[in-house]
């Protein structure tokens, strides 16, 4: 009887994606960045955030030499920031350490910013064919309902058996193959055993699927146990001055929205008052308040309330430096900004 990953190749020979961009050429470095990109994202998103990826960093040394403005830039809206700076850190460290290559070894690419066992055996398999499993969101799906498996995939006691799995079934792959299983595993589970309505009457494996058979395709994988998300509120201040300029300040590395450039912000209403009084000469009270923004991060929904002044000047001791500077608008596009700061910027054009 034909095994998992015959299988498998059989209906990606036939039905997998094979013109996605980073497939041609399908280079270490090329596979790395589509990695980093896909973690928490669709293809559809990542794609074109990869094409500029490459046209502005076309060498992992290239990346490696950028400044992290331009970095951050490029990489804005699609989430999920801390993937960039590792990106960023991972490629300097490949230029100290590896001759600015991304190394063809496990335990040296584990090593690197960013990328865990998954990323690393993805990188090994599809850049240089060796046989390393993944255990990807999509894997994990298939895993479990292929092998009928129960209990939230994220639980280290469920991973461990996952694990065991994904390494036997690689056993079976035939040589020169690996790249082609690993990608077969991601679409497999992308476009035919999905999280909501798996197209099963359309799966080469289904006589052997337990979730198939047992008519548990709907119930598996166990879902994570639900929490609710907290609700926090703040208060964010569009300032523009005589020229239109607009006032971002810098956040700092670590946190939300690490390392990109934002409007000031502050927890309460009388926090954003007292900031404004010692940084701006102009009266707060005068600040148009603008339609709420409700973002949600992974682990709490923030209700920012922006508020709109313009004709506003800094004060002389504050004055332009590292972490807060007005940028015409012009110049908005060549700076990493969180996408909902972006959108509002953009709804709201200057006077």
């Amino acid at each position: 009887m034909p095994n998992f990953p015959s299988q498998l190749l059989t209906w990606f020979d036939q039905h997998g994606r094979h013109d996605l961009p980073w497939q041609h050429p399908r280079s270490p470095y090329r596979v790395w960045l589509s990695e980093i990109m896909l973690q928490q994202t669709q293809v559809v998103t990542a794609t074109p955030y990869f094409l500029r990826f490459m046209q502005v960093f076309p060498t992992l040394v290239d990346l490696a030499n950028a400044d992290n403005d331009t970095v951050m830039a490029n990489w804005a809206g699609l989430g999920y920031y801390a993937r960039a700076r590792n990106l960023h850190a991972a490629a300097k460290q490949c230029v100290e350490l590896h001759g600015g290559e991304l190394p063809c070894d496990f335990d040296a690419l584990l090593a690197l910013p960013g990328i865990g066992r998954s990323t690393a055996g993805a990188i090994l398999s599809q850049a240089w064919n060796k046989p390393f499993p993944i255990l990807d969101g999509n894997v994990k799906r298939v895993m479990t309902r292929y092998h009928g498996i129960t209990g939230f995939p994220g639980l280290p006691v469920v991973e461990k058996q996952l694990w065991a799995l994904a390494a036997e079934h690689i056993s079976h792959v035939p040589q020169g193959r690996m790249a082609d299983y690993t990608q077969a595993q991601m679409d497999f589970g992308a476009t035919l055993c999905t999280r909501a309505k798996p197209a099963c009457i359309l799966c080469p494996l289904q006589s052997r699927c337990v979730a198939h058979t047992q008519g548990l395709a709907d119930s598996l994988p166990t879902p994570k146990p639900s929490k609710t998300l907290p609700e926090r509120e703040a208060t964010a201040l569009l300032l523009e001055d005589t020229q239109g300029r607009i006032l971002l300040l810098k956040r700092p590395p670590t946190g939300i929205w690490a390392s990109l450039w934002t409007l000031p912000q502050a927890d309460t209403d009388s926090g954003m008052r007292d900031w404004f009084a010692g940084n701006i000469k102009g009266n707060y009270d005068n600040a148009e308040e603008l339609p709420l923004i409700v973002h949600t991060f992974s682990h709490y929904r923030l209700h920012l309330q922006p508020l709109h002044a313009r004709k506003v000047a800094l004060r002389a001791k504050v004055g332009d430096n590292d972490n807060l500077r007005w940028v015409a608008r012009a110049e908005l596009a060549d700076l990493g900004l969180p996408a909902p700061i972006r959108k509002l910027l953009e709804r709201h054009p200057a006077r």
